[in-house]
């Protein structure tokens, strides 16, 4: 690999990074040498990824419950006894909820926006100590939060908390990017479009669905995971060095 692009000697967290984007990711910077931390509620499955990713690099994996303010402070407690630094945080946690308007229920909004928002701004909060002790002026810390197309364009699909929630984050994170660079804190945003996740998997397994979502994608067809995790590469590696505040769709054109 390319200097510019090793993460060598770095240490990654990556939040629901046992499946879809989450793995993609957490999967890229172990082959970028990159000491890497996958968390998720399911402990079982944090264990599982953590063997299988273990299988390029150096990958553990934590189980935490980012649903709620004690599931993040516990998780910056666990990660302040293993690790003294923390070189990358990737925020992907999050969820959706999908009703139709009539009968869209609050508990649906308090939900996404919770683990969508609030807690993305909880886990930067809880580990600015660790982001601090690794960022430098020539090689800043770097968060990268996981944010959506939904939150660029208007095609909600039902999910009205789920848009609403991902344009919050972009905000947020660019306000958070304002604060923090004197810190030596990136802060950037990657805003999929459609990728494999259990999130799309309702409409991966439906022939029909899938035809006619890829065909309103200009590109005509769904993301990679070697695409996905090139571009978090870029965005943690020397790439991104001169990078915050910005939001990058990465969606065959959608956004367009």
């Amino acid at each position: 690999m390319h200097p510019y692009f090793s993460l060598q000697g770095r240490t990654a967290l990556v939040t629901g990074g046992t499946r879809g984007i989450g793995k993609m990711i957490a999967k890229a910077f172990v082959e970028a040498g990159a000491r890497v931390y996958v968390c998720a509620r399911d402990g079982e499955a944090c264990a599982a990824t953590a063997a299988e990713l273990s299988a390029f690099g150096e990958c553990h994996g934590i189980a935490a419950n980012l649903a709620h303010e004690e599931g993040v402070v516990a998780l910056a407690e666990q990660l302040n006894g293993q690790i003294d630094k923390l070189d990358i945080l990737v925020n992907n946690a999050g969820t959706t909820w999908g009703a139709p308007l009539e009968t869209y229920p609050v508990k649906g909004f308090e939900k996404v926006m919770q683990l969508n928002v609030t807690s993305v701004f909880l886990c930067i909060q809880k580990l600015l100590p660790l982001l601090r002790k690794a960022g430098n002026s020539e090689s800043p810390a770097r968060v990268i939060n996981i944010g959506s197309v939904a939150g660029i364009t208007s095609y909600g699909e039902e999910a009205y908390a789920y848009g609403p929630s991902k344009a919050a984050l972009h905000h947020l994170s660019r306000s958070l990017a304002r604060d923090l660079v004197g810190q030596h804190i990136n802060v950037n945003v990657i805003a999929p479009g459609r990728f494999p996740s259990k999130m799309t998997s309702h409409i991966a397994n439906d022939e029909q669905a899938l035809a006619e979502d890829t065909a309103i994608i200009p590109m005509k067809r769904w993301g990679r995971e070697e695409e996905m995790g090139a571009l978090a590469i870029a965005l943690a590696s020397t790439a991104g060095a001169y990078m915050t505040g910005t939001v990058i769709p990465i969606d065959g054109g959608f956004a367009m």
